[in-house]
């Protein structure tokens, strides 16, 4: 048995800091909270971590390790990388989110030229493994989107027809039947949940942000086909109808929202919906080189984000930590949750929202709290982050399964 001591640790479900924070752990699992050891067992081993706080491993709803990361060019990626490229740099980029104290996240979405292979599924059966470190991986495959929705790769860079086209198994599916392929295919190959592009985005060429892409028949086939499988949907989506049409057609998350209005989150929390904040790129994205028409569309939506998730906090809306890596880059993760203290959610709900709701989420009642029985997913900081979220940024210890990946101290 091996026993963590810290200053303290935080109860994330009732944002209470208790002191001192000791956590007894036997193989992968937490076996007991506090002074007493399970059993009034002797631990096998101390860890002492002085004056850090420990906290249950953080969750990251929303990245794509397999893109951004060392070494990329965002402009040629599509047309330059392979996947076994694409996979060898995901390595690196899952070994940083780890690191940053980040133990568990949704792959969410692929949306490049594979082949048909699900590389986030390969990814994560590699971490499981024990072959490459990084966090658990909750793995949707590939994005389905129509041609050319907003993860439809050929629109991002507008290129001419015929090339780099995506196949129905890559994601691009119109109507009920291609789309309910393209689902089974993610499923078949080891999705555990997904994703579909529901609305426009800021980096699309093709129309308005808030637009809506699919039909409400095909949003409806692509719930069918999940919800029949046990998997929920995520949706990329942006627009207030496109949010109601989403919610009112069956679909579980709802990834980004910047222009929800009070009644699309009145449906989202009337219809017991999650929401995933991605808000620190309305801040950190650097859209200084892109087009004009795309820096315009920034322009309008940014704000808007700041507003949206302050009214979605206060109306009770189920929120969900997610960052949109590489949006912003991998291993910054914390910094999504520093934005949305500083817009307004209080840092306790920040830390619920990164910990017991994302675990919600995705269905894992074994992890985002330090309690008997969960998985041993810890992590320390050097403070209190109720106080202080910012330490976040500054992960000093890392525990996955109760093996250590981190220990500065």
């Amino acid at each position: 048995m091996l026993t963590l001591k810290a200053a303290g640790l935080v109860d994330v479900e009732s944002g209470v800091l208790i002191r001192p924070g000791i956590v007894h752990v036997d193989g992968d699992r937490i076996v007991g909270i506090g002074e007493r050891a399970p059993g009034d067992a002797e631990a096998d081993e101390v860890i002492d971590l002085g004056d850090s706080i420990l906290l249950p491993g953080l969750m990251d709803m929303e990245v794509n390790l397999l893109m951004g990361g060392r070494g990329e060019n965002p402009g040629l990626s599509q047309v330059q990388d392979d996947p076994p490229t694409r996979v060898l740099r995901a390595v690196g980029n899952a070994r940083r989110t780890l690191h940053a104290g980040f133990t568990t996240v949704r792959n969410l979405g692929l949306f490049v030229k594979t082949g048909g292979y699900l590389l986030d599924v390969a990814l994560g059966k590699a971490i499981d493994a024990g072959w490459i470190e990084g966090p658990r991986v909750v793995p949707a495959g590939h994005a389905i989107t129509p041609t050319g929705g907003h993860l439809d790769p050929t629109m991002f860079a507008a290129f001419m027809p015929g090339v780099l086209e995506l196949s129905i198994e890559e994601g691009i599916a119109n109507g009920v039947d291609e789309i309910r392929k393209a689902v089974r295919y993610q499923i078949k190959h080891g999705a555990q949940l997904i994703k579909v592009c529901c609305s426009g985005g800021v980096m699309s060429l093709t129309g308005e942000a808030g637009a809506q892409h699919y039909s409400d028949e095909e949003l409806r086939a692509i719930v069918d086909e999940a919800h029949r499988r046990g998997l929920r949907v995520a949706a990329h989506t942006h627009g207030a109808e496109a949010v109601k049409h989403a919610v009112a057609c069956g679909i579980d998350c709802i990834e980004h929202g910047f222009l929800m209005d009070d009644e699309a989150i009145r449906m989202l929390v009337d219809n017991d919906r999650f929401l995933v904040t991605t808000r620190r790129l309305a801040e950190a994205m650097d859209v200084s080189k892109a087009p004009a028409e795309l820096q315009a569309k920034a322009a309008e939506m940014f704000p808007k984000a700041r507003t949206s998730i302050k009214a979605a906090y206060e109306a009770g809306v189920k929120i969900a930590v997610g960052t949109d890596a590489p949006a912003i880059p991998h291993g910054r993760n914390a910094d999504e949750l520093v934005t949305l203290v500083e817009w307004g959610m209080p840092p306790a709900a920040v830390l619920r929202a990164a910990t017991v709701t994302a675990a919600e989420l995705i269905n894992a009642g074994d992890r985002g709290r330090l309690a008997e029985g969960l998985l041993a997913d810890v992590i320390a900081v050097p403070g209190d982050p109720l106080t202080d979220i910012g330490v976040t940024r500054n992960v000093n210890f890392v525990m996955k399964g109760g093996k250590v990946y981190v220990n500065k101290n």
